[in-house]
């Protein structure tokens, strides 16, 4: 195999003479574990970890390498490496999270993957199935430049005509947007899938515990490589099986990458991916009265207007509204965040004392 079959092309390899590091040997993050990274690169793959210098240098999360990277290393044995430096990304997916790190310190930032071509979203027509959470993860990556694509997974359990309506509701709601539907039992829609899928190219398997993540790329690994676990019983939701992100090469040349389910899908600073998908809104804006119109309660409001006609999706522009005011609220500094719930919390407890007023 060479550098290109793992995704390297001419852009890294500009980046990499362009800071001076042709020296070095380069290869592609395809695991990160708690003492290290999995790197693999024409001549085998290795356990590395970072300099010393560069954990004193880093400022954020997006300065450590994540799976998707190019980096460079010095090679120390036939299993062992450093890793030198993170060579510039063409893209970055990433998403915010409350979940605590290893220092028991919240993280605000989880990097999901770098240098992706295509996000496949993936939801089941069970319980799972849910537009809005799909325009999430879309927001995610087309502010990733990211093309997203839809992966409707277990069509087996459903009868067909619950199949069509389902496909009706996706093509009127996300019109511009691949779908692929899939079943790991009946094997339906697994050819279109490995065809869509071409060399070279980084794809990015996105979606909630139990969809059927793993499944599906065991399937096109062609073997049972990923532990895949059982729908919960009791909750109707899937356990937590793939615990790590992972990279794996196809026959056919492609490259996926496999993700531990994610249950809530957290803005982390994505207002710019928020306004190209939902470019039909985005273009309505144009036509408001006030150039800082929210599109809530203002008169002249173009988009307000297109909702009450019809015109416009009334479950898209509430979702699209919710994920605007999500967004704006993480890019808030500290200061902004905490004066905003000390005018929430007065706001509350006016609204209390003047129902305490009205009941006496």
């Amino acid at each position: 195999m060479t550098l290109e079959d793992f995704g390297y092309n001419s852009f890294f390899e500009e980046q990499k003479n362009r800071l001076g590091l042709d020296a070095f040997s380069v290869a592609r993050v395809i695991s990160e574990h708690r003492e290290g990274y999995k790197v693999k690169n024409t001549n085998g793959e290795y356990f590395a970890k970072v300099t010393g210098k560069q954990i004193f240098s880093a400022v954020s999360r997006e300065d450590y390498p994540a799976v998707g990277d190019w980096v460079v290393i010095t090679e120390i044995d036939n299993e062992h490496a450093v890793i030198q430096s993170v060579l510039p990304r063409v893209t970055i997916m990433k998403r915010k999270h409350g979940d605590k790190n290893r220092t028991g310190e919240k993280n605000d930032i989880q990097i999901i993957a770098t240098n992706i071509d295509i996000a496949f979203v993936i939801e089941s027509v069970d319980r799972d199935y849910n537009l809005n959470r799909f325009e999430r993860y879309f927001a995610i990556a087309e502010n990733s430049g990211v093309k997203p694509a839809i992966i409707l997974n277990k069509i087996d359990i459903i009868s067909k005509e619950e199949l069509d309506e389902k496909m009706i509701q996706l093509r009127n709601r996300f019109s511009s947007t691949d779908i692929i539907v899939t079943s790991i039992v009946s094997n339906e829609g697994l050819d279109n899938l490995r065809n869509y899928i071409t060399k070279g190219k980084t794809y990015c398997f996105l979606g909630s515990s139990g969809v059927g993540k793993s499944s599906l790329i065991n399937k096109l690994i062609g073997e049972n490589t990923i532990k895949t676990g059982d729908i919960s019983s009791y909750s109707g939701r899937g356990k937590h099986v793939t615990t790590a992100r992972q990279m794996y090469f196809l026959e056919n040349g492609g490259i996926v990458i496999d993700n531990p389910g994610i249950r809530e899908v957290g803005m982390a600073d994505v207002g710019q991916g928020i306004d190209t998908f939902f470019d039909e809104i985005t273009d309505l804006a144009l036509g408001c009265k006030y150039k800082d119109c929210t599109h809530v309660h203002e008169s002249g409001c173009e988009v307000i207007s297109a909702v009450n006609s019809g015109k416009l999706d009334k479950e898209k522009y509430s979702n699209y509204i919710n994920l605007k005011k999500e967004s704006e609220f993480y890019e808030m500094n500290d200061f902004e965040k905490r004066e905003k719930d000390r005018q929430f919390g007065k706001f509350i407890k006016r609204a209390k004392k003047d129902l305490k007023e009205l009941e006496n």
